[in-house]
């Protein structure tokens, strides 16, 4: 016996498909086309899923570890629906020099999640991101689409309540 919530899930589970086939398909002419189909995917569906990597694999001729390798080396795919708001640590090496290993060392203790994943509330999703363009105000971070500069962990929380919205 199917559920009330069987029919959308199932409905929704084919649009995605249909989403990432034909986007795989519009794209798979052209020489250098997996990263222009990888972004369209992602900015149509907010994630690249990772359950069909294969079919995006297959339109290239690739292998799914090939697609698989592409996806998690560009750190802005996401394999995973993100929440509405994003707190970003950047790592890179300004920021690095300027502190940035203690926000990522102690992050997930005052802030209940770990990197790349969302937090319980759904609210938001913690990443980590390599230069946010505010090198000489390191270590920063950037809640949405704002950025702080010389953000202290123990300044941290009080930051990311202020700055998300309910």
């Amino acid at each position: 016996m199917l559920s009330k919530h069987s029919l959308p899930v199932k409905a929704m589970k084919v649009s995605l498909e249909k989403t990432v086939e034909q986007t795989a398909a519009k794209h798979a002419a052209s020489q250098g086309g997996l990263l222009p189909c990888l972004h369209e995917i992602q900015s149509e569906l907010g994630y690249i899923p990772n359950t069909h990597l294969e079919n995006i694999a297959t339109a290239f001729s690739l292998s799914t570890a090939e697609v698989h390798g592409v996806v998690s080396f560009y750190h802005d795919f996401r394999t995973s629906p993100s929440a509405p708001q994003s707190i970003q640590i950047c790592c890179a090496e300004a920021c690095q020099a300027s502190g940035s290993r203690e926000l990522e060392a102690g992050v997930a203790d005052v802030l209940g999640v770990e990197f790349d994943e969302t937090h319980p509330t759904d609210n938001y999703r913690l990443e980590r991101v390599y230069c946010l363009g505010n090198c000489a105000c390191g270590p920063s971070v950037r809640i949405n689409d704002e950025v702080y500069g010389r953000v202290e962990l123990a300044s941290l929380p009080q930051l990311v309540t202020e700055a998300l919205q309910p």
